[in-house]
């Protein structure tokens, strides 16, 4: 070996590799724990409606490192952890502070019994006053549906919009079958079964019921205090009516 230029070449060039890496490693490790370079502040921006100030000032409460150490993972990781706290970005700014830019969640509607849909069709948990959980339409379905039934919540608004109505309750069963009922206008109350034969026929039926209301149904009652009826729309060529205590 010692005789064979070519390997004491290579082996000094090796062993200048791992001095050099060595030395960046403990020059990296002296930077991430020197204290010339402290973290001094975290700016947080956003235009925050529901999300508590304290329980972000908490969450970043203890975060570790200076400017270089501090992880920037981890500070959206805290901060993801806050109600109604949707999105966040964080970004380094020299030379002792972290940037961070916060999106809320905005309620669509809310998602059963329990939590939320966002206007991306993404579900969340938050507490929401009970007045405004009121105003939200009610989506339900099998998990992992949320998007899909925010999406076809719009399509039935702008099919059901001649009537002066929109849903105010939209589920899909475990049989992917689509229920709708109407909140107010003419014809608050009124339930709708679309059935399951795919997104296409389901609005082609809406469309179908809704431009049979003129002639159809002008009779029935309307308004407050008027009873509910149940609309099944699962006929090839029309539908069935049921409205509780109505002769016609």
């Amino acid at each position: 070996m010692w005789d064979n230029p070519r390997l004491l070449n290579a082996a000094a060039n090796l062993l200048f590799s791992l001095a050099a890496a060595l030395f960046a490693f403990s020059a990296l490790q002296a930077l991430l724990r020197s204290p010339l370079f402290p973290l001094r502040e975290i700016v947080v921006r956003g235009e925050l409606k529901n999300a508590s100030r304290e329980d972000i000032a908490n969450a970043l409460d203890g975060l570790g490192g200076n400017f270089f150490a501090a992880e920037l993972a981890d500070v959206r990781g805290r901060l993801e952890q806050v109600a109604w706290i949707r999105r966040v970005d964080a970004r380094r700014v020299w030379p002792d502070r972290i940037e961070v830019r916060l999106e809320e969640h905005v309620a669509f509607a809310r998602w059963g019994d329990s939590g939320f849909v966002n206007t991306f069709g993404e579900p969340f948990a938050a507490e929401m006053d009970a007045a405004e959980q009121a105003r939200l339409p009610v989506l339900a379905g099998p998990a992992g549906t949320e998007a899909e039934l925010a999406g076809h919540y719009r399509r039935f608004v702008e099919l059901l919009a001649p009537l002066g109505s929109a849903p105010d309750r939209v589920i899909l069963t475990a049989r992917h079958a689509w229920q709708l009922r109407l909140g107010g206008g003419p014809y608050a109350g009124l339930s709708l079964e679309l059935g399951r034969d795919g997104a296409d026929a389901v609005e082609d039926r809406l469309a179908r019921f809704v431009a049979a209301v003129p002639d159809s149904l002008a009779r029935l009652p309307q308004g407050p205090g008027a009873p509910g009826g149940h609309v099944d729309l699962r006929y090839p060529n029309g539908f069935a009516l049921r409205v509780a205590g109505w002769k016609g």
